[in-house]
C-alpha cells in the first residue's frame, strides 16, 4: 500500500507560509506513484481540510497558523496535478497530522489486507512521522522514503527520519523503493 501524505499546493507554492522551498519530495513522490500503479499497489492519497472557522482542528488549528488556508476547499489544499488521484484511489481528509488520527484509513487498510505501507509526502517532522508513528501503533509496517518526503527544515527532517528508522519503521531510499515496487 502506497499512502502519500498531504501533497497539497501549501507545501510547493512560493511565497505560501507551508512552501518547502523544493519540489524534491514531489518527485520521487510522483516516482513511486507510477510504479505502484505499474504494480496493481492500492494508493491512499490524504489531504487536510477544515470546516467553517477550523472548529473541527482543535487546539492544533490554533497552534499551526498557517492552517487557516486550509478551510474549506481552497487552492492551497489542493492535491499537486504530479500525484492526483486516479479514479477508485481513496483520498482520506483529515484534521490532525496523522492519517490515522479521526479517519477511517486502519479500518480501510484492515480491510485490503494491507501490512506494510510505503510512505511519502510532507512533512516527515509532522504529518509523516505522526502517520508512521500511528502505522505502527496499528499494527502496519510504515516504510518511509527518504526522497520522497520533505520539511521546511533539514535538521527536524534527519532527526525524524533517524527517530522512524530506529523505533517506529524503516527509511528506504527511493531506487530501493522502486525495484521493489517493480518486482514480480
Amino acid at each position: 500500500m502506497l499512502v502519500l501524505v498531504d501533497l497539497m499546493r501549501a507545501y510547493f507554492e512560493p511565497g505560501a507560509e507551508l512552501f518547502l522551498g523544493s519540489r524534491g519530495c514531489l518527485e520521487s513522490s510522483a516516482r513511486l506513484l507510477a510504479a505502484a500503479r505499474e504494480a496493481g499497489v492500492p494508493v491512499v492519497h490524504t489531504r487536510v481540510s477544515y470546516g467553517p472557522g477550523g472548529a473541527d482542528g482543535g487546539l492544533f488549528f490554533r497552534k499551526v497558523a498557517p492552517l487557516r488556508h486550509l478551510v474549506g476547499d481552497g487552492p492551497l489544499g489542493a492535491l499537486m496535478p504530479e500525484v492526483a488521484p486516479a479514479p477508485g484511489e481513496l483520498v482520506v481528509v483529515k484534521q490532525y497530522a496523522s492519517a490515522f488520527f479521526g479517519t477511517s484509513l486502519a479500518s480501510t487498510l484492515t480491510a485490503l489486507r494491507a501490512d506494510t505501507l510505503v510512505v511519502a509526502g510532507v512533512s516527515t517532522s509532522g504529518c509523516v512521522r505522526a502517520t508512521a508513528v500511528d502505522a505502527i501503533q496499528h499494527g502496519f509496517l510504515p516504510v518511509v522514503v527518504r526522497q520522497a518526503v520533505g520539511d521546511r527544515a533539514p535538521g527536524p527532517h534527519e532527526a525524524s527520519l533517524y527517530d522512524i528508522q530506529a523505533k517506529y519503521g524503516e527509511v528506504w531510499d527511493e531506487a530501493e523503493t522502486l525495484a521493489r515496487l517493480r518486482a514480480p
